[in-house]
């Protein structure tokens, strides 16, 4: 049996939070979500310093770039050069369209990008495709014993 998928939600924006959540819900593939709001919460948390000492490595994490802090591509850089970290799939899941932002995400070490789209049933469809693809048919690596 499958168990359920980690996902970390790096986004300012409450009201995005939510709605991901929301989304991600209506899968059928089970999962349980975190979320932080900035990017140095964001590397406390994938680092287990602070408060984050007792969170669960996610399977997947879901990266806004427009970030307070740290923003997303540093956030980014940071994770795919730590050893401990770098494994752990990133989806860049924000407003910007902007290929240069697109080709640095991918040259940083991305495995997925995708915009934020403008109206909620886009948003919904780009969600569900993501969880079906990154929850349903992608293999993600298998956890380490702490």
């Amino acid at each position: 049996m499958k168990t359920a998928a980690e996902i970390l939600l790096v986004d300012d924006s409450q009201a995005d939070i939510d709605l991901l959540g929301e989304v991600l819900s209506m899968n059928k593939h089970p999962f349980h979500a975190n979320s932080v709001e900035d990017g140095t919460k964001a590397l406390c948390y994938l680092r287990r310093q602070g408060n984050y000492a007792r969170a669960l490595r996610p399977d997947l994490i879901v990266l806004d770039l427009n970030l307070p802090r740290l923003d997303g591509r540093q956030v980014l850089q940071q994770l795919k050069c730590d050893p401990d970290l770098s494994k752990i799939p990133v989806v860049v899941f924000t407003t910007s369209a902007a290929n240069s932002d697109i080709v640095r995400c991918y040259e940083l070490g991305a495995n997925c990008y995708l915009t934020k789209p403008g109206n909620l049933w886009d948003f919904i469809a780009v969600v569900q495709s993501m969880a079906n693809f990154w929850l349903g048919f992608a293999s993600l690596p298998q956890k380490e014993e702490r």
